[in-house]
């Protein structure tokens, strides 16, 4: 079948509206019709949502169902099955996991989380200690099951966003530790309703809990979701992380969308807070903004060609520098204003808000910026050893056998 080009697109978009009129159909069942006429994510092959076309012309799906006021499938919510299991199933899944997992994630029935850092290995992600161990005769307890041999792991997780929704997460844990740490990695998809699978709040800085803490005790994984070769999890989970940084740092959004956009709006609202000062870090940090708005559109059109590279890692450098400056401008801007905070409710959200509620929140919520997604210092290592090509940092742990590190 030939790709269609964007008059084609714009006619299967306009069928999909005729048969399944948003104004009169459920949000869900036009969802789900969406992703069958593979109007979901359109560089996606043909049956699993897409329809093997340019990843550029999704704008042109996008525009036409907005103007007739379709649904959406609530990206924010699903934010990290979106940008970060998706294009790991696609690019390492079996036929029958892509089947099964990517329609229910991208129409939002099945949210995901990530079980990717823990206690002792965060910014070191490859020295995790989780462990999963073959149990060729075991018989999984997972509605999923399927016949053949299991891995039971046993771990903890922590920083997990969402985990407290999820039913499925991306997983990796050590499966060899008499090799190097970045050898002895497997890669899993697992059901976080199943027996052994403990999901703790870790409440934050803002009050709220939106991150968790995951325990593993005998947690039996069928061998069916494993991704990728055993002992290969590190290179698919690269792909993970590369796509997670281009999910954060390079979002699309609007001129004065994201943290610059209440800043801004004080600024001509509230004549009477302004300095001369005040007025030349705004000007810096709007410019700031606005490039790397539309770096990050430049870093999209990139990911026409193929998969995220290493030039995410910058953009999230910046997002988090900039979501820290800004946020701690408008604190300032606002003087004794900007010192209260209106709710300090604990509370488990459904969604990851990095710009909502008042501006203390801002302050606070920026700050974990740093730290998810990649550490701005890992990533800062990223930039200069994959993008600028300087030497690489020196390491003596790289042919040492994981269980021979000291810990």
């Amino acid at each position: 079948m030939t790709a269609p080009d964007a008059a084609g697109l714009r006619r299967r978009t306009r069928e999909l509206l005729a048969a399944h009129p948003p104004a009169t159909t459920d949000r869900t069942d036009f969802l789900k019709a969406r992703f069958d006429a593979g109007l979901a994510w359109v560089h996606y092959p043909a049956g699993l949502g897409g329809l093997d076309a340019p990843r550029s012309l999704q704008t042109v799906v996008d525009a036409e169902l907005a103007a007739a006021g379709a649904p959406d499938n609530d990206p924010r919510r699903i934010g990290i099955g979106l940008g970060m299991a998706a294009p790991t199933i696609l690019g390492f899944g079996t036929d029958e996991q892509k089947r099964r997992f990517l329609r229910p994630l991208w129409v939002g029935e099945e949210v995901w989380c990530q079980l990717f850092s823990e206690p002792g290995a965060g910014s070191d992600l490859a020295a995790l200690s989780t462990r999963a161990v073959r149990d060729e005769g075991g018989t999984s307890r997972s509605s999923e099951a399927e016949s053949g041999g299991d891995w039971v792991v046993d771990g903890q997780k922590v920083w997990t966003s969402s985990a407290h929704l999820a039913r499925w997460a991306i997983l990796i844990a050590r499966t060899d530790p008499d090799v190097p740490k970045h050898r002895g990695i497997s890669y899993f998809i697992c059901d976080m309703t199943d027996p052994g699978v403990e999901v703790r709040p870790l409440r934050q800085i803002t009050g709220e809990a939106e991150f968790n803490e995951v325990f593993l005790t005998g947690v039996r994984i069928p061998d069916s979701h494993r991704l990728g070769p055993v002992g290969e999890g590190w290179k698919v989970a690269q792909t993970t992380l590369m796509n997670e940084r281009v999910s954060i740092g390079g979002a699309r959004i609007p001129r004065e969308g994201g943290m610059i956009g209440p800043v801004a709006a004080t600024w001509r609202e509230r004549p009477e807070l302004r300095t001369h000062d005040l007025h030349q870090r705004l000007l810096t940090l709007w410019v700031d903004a606005e490039v790397a708005r539309l770096t990050g559109a430049r870093l999209r059109q990139q990911l026409v060609a193929g998969q995220p590279g290493p030039e995410g890692s910058g953009m999230k450098l910046a997002f988090a520098r900039l979501n820290q400056e800004i946020s701690g401008l408008e604190v300032e801007l606002l003087g004794g204003e900007g010192l209260l905070y209106s709710d300090w409710t604990m509370r488990r959200p459904e969604l990851v808000d990095f710009t909502g509620r008042d501006a203390g929140y801002r302050y606070l919520r920026s700050k974990g910026n740093s730290i998810e997604g990649g550490t701005s210092e890992v990533l800062l290592n990223i930039v200069a050893e994959r993008v600028l090509g300087l030497p690489a940092e020196p390491r003596n742990d790289k042919d040492v056998a994981w269980k021979d590190l000291s810990r």
